[in-house]
C-alpha cells in the first residue's frame, strides 16, 4: 500500500513530476546525453508550472468575485459535498493506474495511438467516475470495476476523437487533446463547417490602427472581464446589496476592479509562456517513447496547448459562451435541482478549445454560432448531470462541469444505476 500510495500521491497525482518523469524516459531512449536528459527533464517541469500558475491567475485571483456575485443573487441549494478524494483515496489511485495501462496496451497493439499525459486530468476523471458510481449506491469491486472501465474508455476515446480536430487548427499530428473539451469541441467541429466559411478566420480580422492593441489577448480578455465586473457592480446595487460585502474589498471598486481585471491578462500570458515551453520540451521527448515503447504513438495534453492557435478565436468563443451561458442560467432557473452558476472556467478552458476547433472549421460564422450553442449546452449538462451528483460533488460539478465531466458522468451515473 505505502508503494500504490507513492506511486499515486506523488508520480500520477503531480502533473509536473508525470510530465517531468515521461520527458526524461524518452529522452534516455533516444540516447541523449546526461545533460540534455537533465535539461529536458527540468524544463519540461518549469513549463509545466508556468502553464500552470497562468490558470491558477485566471480561475482564482481573477473570477472568484464574479462566480461570488452570481452566487449572492441566485442563492439555491449546492447539493451535496462528500470529500471523494479523502473517503475513496485509494479507488481512485487503483482506477488511475489500471486506466493509464490499459491506455499504454492499446496504443502499443491497436490504431488508437493516442496516450493520455495531462496530469491532472488522470485523477479528475477517477474522481468524477467514482463520485457517480458513489452516488448510485456503488461499491466495492463493482464501484472500482465501473470507474476504470469508464476512465480507460475515455482516455483511449476523447483524445482520438480530438485528433483529427488538432491536425486540423495545426496542420500537424504531433500531439492531440487530453482534456474534457471533447464534448464541446466535437460539436463545435460539426456545427461550424455547416454554418460558416473557414476562409474568413478570426485571426484574420483587420482592426483599425486605433484599436491595434485589441490583437494582444491578454488586454482584450482584461478589458472583457472588467466589462463584466462593471455590469455585476450595478446589478448588486440594483438588488440592494452591498458590492464591497460581495466582492470582499476593503478599498475602493476601482482598484478592486482594475486588479481582477488584468490578473486574467497577467493569467493568460504566464499560461500562454507555459504552454509554448511544455510543447518545446515534451513533444521531441515523447517521440523517444514512441520510437522504442510504443510505436507511432503521440501524447494526449492539456487543452491551452492549442490556445497559441488561434487567440482571437478563444477570445471571441469566450464572451458569446458566456452571454449564452448566462442567459441560459436565468431562462432554467428552477428546472435542476440545484441553482447554477457562471460557467466562467468551462466557457474560457473547454469552449475556448472548441471556438479554435471551430475557427479552423467554420471562420468567424461559424465560432460565433458553434460557441452560442455551447453556452446553451453546457449548461444543460450541468442541470441534467445534478441528478447524480448531488449527493456527492454537486458544488465541486457546479464550478467545473458543463462538459466531459457532465456527460460521461450522466452516462455512467445511468449504468450504475442499473448495476445497483
Amino acid at each position: 500500500m505505502a508503494i500504490l500510495n507513492f506511486i499515486i500521491n506523488e508520480i500520477f497525482g503531480q502533473g509536473a513530476i508525470f510530465l517531468a518523469l515521461v520527458a526524461m524516459i524518452g529522452l534516455i531512449l533516444q540516447k541523449k546525453s546526461v545533460s540534455e536528459v537533465i535539461r529536458g527533464t527540468l524544463m519540461t517541469a518549469v513549463g509545466f508550472f508556468v502553464l500552470n500558475t497562468g490558470t491558477g491567475l485566471i480561475t482564482g485571483n481573477s473570477i472568484d468575485g464574479i462566480i461570488n456575485a452570481f452566487n449572492t443573487l441566485m442563492p439555491g441549494n449546492a447539493g451535496a459535498n462528500i470529500d471523494i478524494g479523502g473517503q475513496y483515496g485509494t479507488q481512485i489511485g487503483i482506477v488511475m493506474i489500471v486506466a493509464f495501462a490499459i491506455n499504454l496496451l492499446v496504443a502499443r497493439f491497436t490504431p488508437w495511438k493516442t496516450v493520455f499525459l495531462t496530469g491532472h486530468m488522470l485523477y479528475w476523471f477517477p474522481y468524477v467516475f467514482i463520485a457517480a458510481g458513489v452516488d448510485a449506491g456503488l461499491t466495492g469491486g463493482k464501484l472500482i470495476g465501473l470507474a476504470a472501465v469508464f476512465t480507460a474508455l475515455y482516455m483511449i476515446v476523447a483524445p482520438n476523437l480530438m485528433r483529427p480536430l488538432v491536425k486540423d487548427v495545426t496542420g500537424k499530428e504531433d500531439f492531440s487533446i487530453g482534456h474534457p473539451t471533447t464534448t464541446l469541441s466535437v460539436l463545435a467541429g460539426l456545427i461550424a463547417p455547416i454554418v460558416g466559411d473557414k476562409s474568413k478566420s478570426c485571426e484574420d480580422l483587420k482592426l483599425p490602427k486605433s484599436l491595434g492593441f485589441l490583437r494582444e489577448v491578454s488586454i482584450t480578455g482584461s478589458l472583457a472581464i472588467s466589462l463584466v465586473y462593471i455590469v455585476m457592480y450595478f446589478v448588486l446595487q440594483a438588488n440592494g446589496l452591498a458590492p464591497a460585502e460581495v466582492f470582499g474589498y476593503g478599498g475602493s471598486f476601482f482598484s478592486y476592479w482594475f486588479i481582477h481585471s488584468v490578473y486574467f491578462g497577467v493569467g493568460v500570458t504566464v499560461m500562454l509562456q507555459g504552454v509554448r515551453m511544455l510543447i518545446a520540451e515534451i513533444v521531441p521527448a515523447f517521440k523517444g517513447i514512441a520510437e522504442k515503447v510504443v510505436p507511432g504513438a503521440i501524447p494526449a495534453l492539456d487543452c491551452p496547448v492549442l490556445f497559441g492557435y488561434g487567440p482571437n478565436s478563444l477570445l471571441i468563443g469566450f464572451i458569446v459562451a458566456v452571454i449564452t451561458s448566462t442567459i441560459t442560467i436565468l431562462l432554467t432557473r428552477g428546472m435542476f435541482p440545484t441553482v447554477i452558476l457562471p460557467l466562467i472556467f468551462t466557457c474560457f478552458f473547454e469552449n475556448g478549445c472548441a471556438a479554435i476547433v471551430a475557427n479552423a472549421k467554420g471562420g468567424i460564422r461559424g465560432t460565433i454560432i458553434a460557441c452560442a450553442i455551447n453556452g446553451v449546452v453546457m449548461v444543460l449538462l450541468v442541470g441534467f448531470g445534478a441528478y447524480f451528483f448531488n449527493n456527492t460533488i454537486q458544488p465541486w460539478m457546479l464550478v467545473y462541469g458543463g462538459q466531459d465531466f457532465s456527460l460521461f458522468g450522466i452516462i455512467e451515473g445511468l449504468i450504475a444505476r442499473l448495476l445497483h
